[in-house]
């Protein structure tokens, strides 16, 4: 095949779990471009926490943020942006509030934070490169809703609430998990798949020209229309399974060793 555009996830995969660009990382995705391969990222991170690794890593590309739904410049300009319909916006909140997992309310460009004390809020900081703005009941926060997330340590709970939402909204919203104590519900195209071809075709590329890499369960519908696939090592095993390569983990550096020993020989520069 010929690889015209790769595309990689951010959390899992670009950066290791202390959420930093490695040098290792920074270089390899250099001689990527040098190739003459552009590089570009798609993430459930809002654009806010994008924008940093874009100036780090010299990208000059349209991104997708909030899972593909909202496309962005490097400089911050938005191209487009899918929100929540209002009703389905309702619906989602009211499940997640009677289930008490902790909600995070992503609109405006602001991340809205219901529980100061819950484990993720640090990470959260630094993966939207934003301080939260705290609210006691979901009524106070007006959309339109980029996203709207369920955060919970209890995996195997996230995981059922994971389908009883899915069912409940249908075609209304996408219903995916970026980590396992994330549950994320965006707009209907706001999926990684839906991301991805908005990318290729701002590029005019076909899918089959476009590699991706990715760790998560939400990286599946990526991979499903992707032309060529890594997952990263660490991943659950039927991501790992569903992809057409596998690289070693994120803190392993897994992206740096995807490029130089997977994609840049498949493009004949190495």
């Amino acid at each position: 095949m010929s690889i015209r555009l790769v595309i990689s996830d951010v959390d899992g995969t670009l950066v290791r779990s202390d959420k930093k660009l490695s040098p290792e990382v920074i270089a390899a995705v250099g001689r990527l471009q040098d190739a003459g391969v552009p590089f570009t990222l798609i993430s459930a991170r809002p654009a806010s926490g994008m924008l940093w690794i874009a100036d780090a890593l010299k990208l000059t590309h349209p991104m997708g943020a909030f899972n593909g739904g909202t496309i962005v410049k490097p400089d911050g300009a938005i191209v487009s942006a899918e929100h929540i319909d209002p009703a389905v916006a309702d619906k989602a909140i009211a499940m997640l509030v009677e289930t008490k997992v902790a909600l995070w309310l992503f609109a405006h460009g602001k991340w809205y934070a219901q529980d100061v004390a819950n484990t993720h809020m640090d990470s959260e900081r630094s993966s939207a490169n934003a301080e939260p703005v705290m609210f006691r009941d979901a009524s106070e926060v007006k959309g339109p809703f980029d996203k709207i997330v369920g955060v919970s340590d209890e995996h195997d709970f996230l995981a059922d609430l994971d389908k009883k939402v899915s069912a409940a909204l249908g075609d209304g919203a996408t219903v995916a998990r970026s980590q396992v104590y994330y549950l994320d519900v965006t707009a209907p195209l706001a999926d990684k798949g839906h991301g991805i071809a908005a990318l290729a075709k701002a590029h005019g590329l076909s899918l089959d020209e476009v590699a991706v890499l990715g760790d998560q369960r939400n990286d599946l519908p990526m991979f499903a229309r992707a032309g060529f696939s890594v997952a990263m090592g660490q991943g659950p095993a039927e991501v790992r399974a569903a992809a057409t390569r596998e690289t070693r983990s994120n803190d392993e550096d897994g992206v740096a060793h995807a490029i130089d020993e997977i994609l840049l020989p498949m493009i004949g520069a190495k």
